[in-house]
């Protein structure tokens, strides 16, 4: 669920008394500071309001750590939610070694070591497109003028493109994903790199 759902949850619980569950989202909320551990009993139970309590105590960390991470709102906002959502649905992985809360830290960091490793990936794919179809102007500019160009590609060669030069898989990777042999995909890349830069050329448009 996202976590502006969560949030809606939580505020709706604010609100005034509701009974969602054999406790309540309230009592959960008097007896955290206590028994977080019944909290997470009852999440994985599938108590969705004891764990709406749990993304409510720990969502302004979160935000934090993934905001000092990302430098953007919205990227934080979405690893944030990522990261609640991982949470639920790994909840049983849990074992009460560490806090609650550094195992929440584990999972942000790690979607957003992950997130950064992607937008470099991505920025350095992008400056290679540049480069290679000798496009001049500034970065966000090539960005969107590859972008045009990527989606006048075929979907094959596409996909091709992403898994190879931005997802940074092997041809055999790649290769196994699309249910093509290796040489294949190696023909898909060829094609696709001529395309795009007889398009980045003229300006990523469709000829």
């Amino acid at each position: 669920m996202p976590l502006n759902d969560l949030r809606e949850t939580t505020d709706d619980a604010n609100a005034g008394p509701r009974e969602t569950g054999p406790a309540g989202i309230l009592s959960y909320k008097r007896m955290v500071t206590d028994d977080e551990a019944l909290l997470i009993a009852k999440s994985r139970e599938g108590d969705w309001s004891a764990f709406a309590v749990l993304v409510q105590l720990h969502q302004r960390m979160i935000f934090s750590l993934t905001y000092r991470m990302s430098g953007s709102a919205r990227d934080a906002e979405d690893l944030a939610q990522e990261t609640f959502v991982r949470a639920y649905r790994y909840l049983n992985s849990y074992r009460g070694q560490a806090k609650f809360s550094s195992w929440l830290y584990r999972i942000a960091l790690n979607l957003c070591l992950r997130w950064k490793k992607a937008e470099r990936r991505r920025g350095l794919a992008d400056h290679e497109w540049a480069v290679f179809g000798n496009v001049p102007d500034s970065p966000d500019d090539n960005s969107e003028r590859i972008q045009l160009a990527m989606a006048q590609l075929t979907p094959k060669q596409r996909a091709a493109i992403i898994l190879t030069f931005y997802d940074g898989l092997t041809h055999a990777e790649a290769g196994a994903l699309l249910a093509c042999a290796e040489k294949t995909l190696s023909g898909r890349l060829i094609a696709a790199r001529q395309r795009l830069g007889e398009l980045l050329t003229k300006g990523g448009m469709p000829t």
